[in-house]
């Protein structure tokens, strides 16, 4: 059975490559940590730390950016996963509120810690699908609109 993440069609240039980039597949594999080029090499070479190339294929990741796109997808996916819980837990059990504070403090901050890195990979692979540096190029300068008067 033929390697289903194993592509010959991929050509390098410039630590980029050319085959096709479809946007699902390379979301999958940065979510699950992987270059999106290959998905073998790790996206990743430390907690959140984009490696500068897959240290499989040499695809450059080094030039794609989350920002702050992760930490507000996990506020917000990790927020509706423990309020819907507190409230499932209190209107079922009521418990003391000291109950609650060490209940879903440590499940909010390991929930939080796990799916950040997978939540990041996504997003980058999502920038490189559609190779957003090539459309702006190395240095983007926001061009000031021409002076049509006087």
């Amino acid at each position: 059975m033929q390697d289903s993440v194993t592509r010959t069609d991929v050509q390098q240039h410039d630590g980029r490559s050319t085959g096709e980039r479809p946007v699902l597949r390379s979301m999958l594999r940065g979510a699950m940590l992987k270059c999106p080029a290959c998905g073998i090499g790790a996206m990743f070479h430390r907690y959140l730390k984009v490696s500068d190339h897959c240290p499989h294929c040499a695809e450059a990741l080094h030039h794609h950016r989350a920002d702050d796109a992760p930490p507000y997808f996990t506020i917000v996916i990790v927020g509706h996963i423990i309020v819907s819980l507190v409230l499932m837990v209190e209107m079922a059990y009521r418990p003391a509120l000291w109950v609650h504070m060490s209940l879903w403090l440590p499940l909010t901050v390991i929930l939080t810690l796990v799916a950040l890195p997978p939540i990041k990979g996504a997003l980058v692979a999502l920038q490189w699908a559609p190779d957003a540096k090539e459309e702006i190029g190395d240095s983007f300068e926001p061009s000031l609109p021409e002076d049509k008067g006087a």
